[in-house]
């Protein structure tokens, strides 16, 4: 008996892929450092399927149909590095090495370009759905050579969650799309999960209202315009209660949120890349002060905050409900835009549309605003930004009035904000005739000579600040 697929790596993510792809019809040959994982997962899951047990690379290998398809399930970083140096010797031209861990895209790049000399393919591969859905069906994003999808694809189609029949699974694009991708689709979950943490802040801290009764709104929230994955379980985990304390499950957790480094890469990137992605930037922020539990000891007995009192309107959970909203769609906007360059930046023909339907099921960010977001840009007539697009320019448009109550609301009471309010900064800063940048180039142009443009003039211009101040035709130096 032969494999159609080879995966090295039996971690709950690895195992849990292989299981998927056995429940597919699929015969999986079985690798891991330490046997003792591929024994457990055997005992215990055998049943599911075919599997082949190998205890090293060059018996998986061996184990393999051609072309064979090894895919690596282990940490990002240089135990993939090792792990490839490791197989490329046992393997032949038109092999298929598969990354579907959260490896930077630079990364996979790098790897593409050296296998491809030797013949052989890499495929870094964006898997979203954590645990649950790398067993019960993920949303899947390839990246690597349109040749390699022909032999993967159908795999990894029939693997993935489907949403409405359709598999959230398609090719990307060359290299490092795929990873890249999935590192938008991490950074636009990093924003979503601050602004419902924000959201569940001012409800309390402003309005009062409890844990268990927040759980109430946000099941309400999630039958609406609001329906996401991310809304269903912050009901479910607002009203555990926590069975040592007897407190609500959220009381007792300490008030530091970790981070694994892919909203951190994303910003990175972005400011690369010049794509405004500030809301997701200020979610990363957001965690790394959370982080930050001396300071904020020491802040709490030193800083004062001068609050006032508030009055609160009596539609104002109704606020707090729009203004997430808006700051959620104000994220995917961000994300989409920061695709957009790097597709120009790295000649990715990435297709937005197909993006967003990947992401209706089986990801993290699982939303019914997806389905908009896919029609935006399906058409001819795509929007240069996802806020431009009509059905959101007009739910956004319904929903800044009780957006700014919000931010407002929070400012006054010493609630911080910083996604809701950058997130209205970033649409206010679309939307107006002019900015301070102009100011900001006057500044650079006398300190540093940087040179500016005209509104009234073609060309680039300098001002001899230490002379007579005089303006002189320049070459731009941007």
């Amino acid at each position: 008996m032969s494999a159609q697929i080879g995966v090295t790596g039996l971690a709950v993510m690895g195992a849990n892929l292989a299981r998927n792809l056995a429940r597919n019809g699929y015969t999986v040959a079985l690798h891991n450092r330490s046997i003792e994982k591929t024994d457990a997962l055997l005992e215990k899951y055998g049943h599911e399927g075919d599997f082949i047990r190998t205890e090293s690379l060059q018996e998986l290998v061996d184990s393999l149909e051609k072309p064979r398809r090894v895919l690596i399930m282990v940490k990002a970083g240089k135990p993939v590095d090792s792990v490839i140096d490791q197989l490329v010797p046992l393997l032949e031209p038109e092999d298929i090495i598969i990354d579907a861990g959260n490896s930077h895209y630079e990364d996979t790049r790098r790897r593409e370009a050296a296998l491809a000399e030797k013949g052989l393919f890499f495929v870094g591969v964006g898997v979203s759905g954590g645990e649950e859905g790398a067993l019960l069906g993920p949303s899947i994003m390839p990246g690597g050579s349109r040749k390699s999808y022909e032999s993967l694809g159908p795999m990894l189609e029939k693997i993935s969650a489907k949403y409405k029949g359709e598999a959230c699974c398609a090719w990307i694009g060359t290299d490092g799309a795929g990873h890249f991708v999935k590192m938008v689709h991490n950074g636009i979950e990093y924003a979503d999960m601050q602004v419902i943490g924000e959201a569940y802040d001012v409800l309390r801290s402003a309005a009062g209202i409890e844990p268990a009764e927040q759980a109430d709104i946000f099941t309400e929230w999630n039958k609406g315009t609001l329906s996401s994955f991310l809304i269903e379980i912050t009901a479910e985990v607002l009203r555990h209660t926590d069975p040592r304390s007897d407190k609500p499950f959220v009381d007792i957790l300490v008030d530091s949120a970790g981070q694994k480094g892919t909203g951190r890469w994303t910003v990175v990137s972005a400011l690369e890349l010049g794509s405004p992605t500030s809301g997701i930037a200020e979610s990363v922020f957001a965690r790394g002060l959370s982080s930050q539990r001396e300071q904020r000891l020491l802040a709490q007995e030193t800083l004062k905050g001068h609050e006032s009192s508030v009055e609160l309107p009596e539609s104002f959970v109704e606020d707090v409900r729009l203004a997430l909203y808006a700051s959620k769609i104000v994220s995917y906007a961000q994300g989409m835009d920061m695709l957009g360059a790097a597709a120009k930046e790295y000649g990715w023909e990435l297709k937005l549309d197909e993006i967003a339907s990947l992401w209706r099921a089986g990801c993290i960010i699982r939303a019914e605003l997806l389905d908009d977001v896919m029609k935006a840009y399906a058409g001819e007539d795509r929007p240069a930004n996802l806020l431009l697009a009509p059905a959101f320019a007009e739910a956004i448009a319904e929903a800044v009035p009780a957006w700014r109550r919000v931010v407002a609301t929070a400012v006054q009471l010493g609630i911080p904000v910083p996604v809701f309010s950058s997130s209205l900064a970033y649409y206010d800063g679309l939307r107006r005739k002019r900015l301070p940048a102009a100011l900001t180039q006057g500044l650079r142009d006398l300190f540093g000579a940087h040179t500016y443009n005209r509104v009234d003039a073609e060309g680039t211009f300098h001002t001899q600040w230490s002379g007579d101040r005089s303006e002189i035709e320049a070459v731009d130096t941007h």
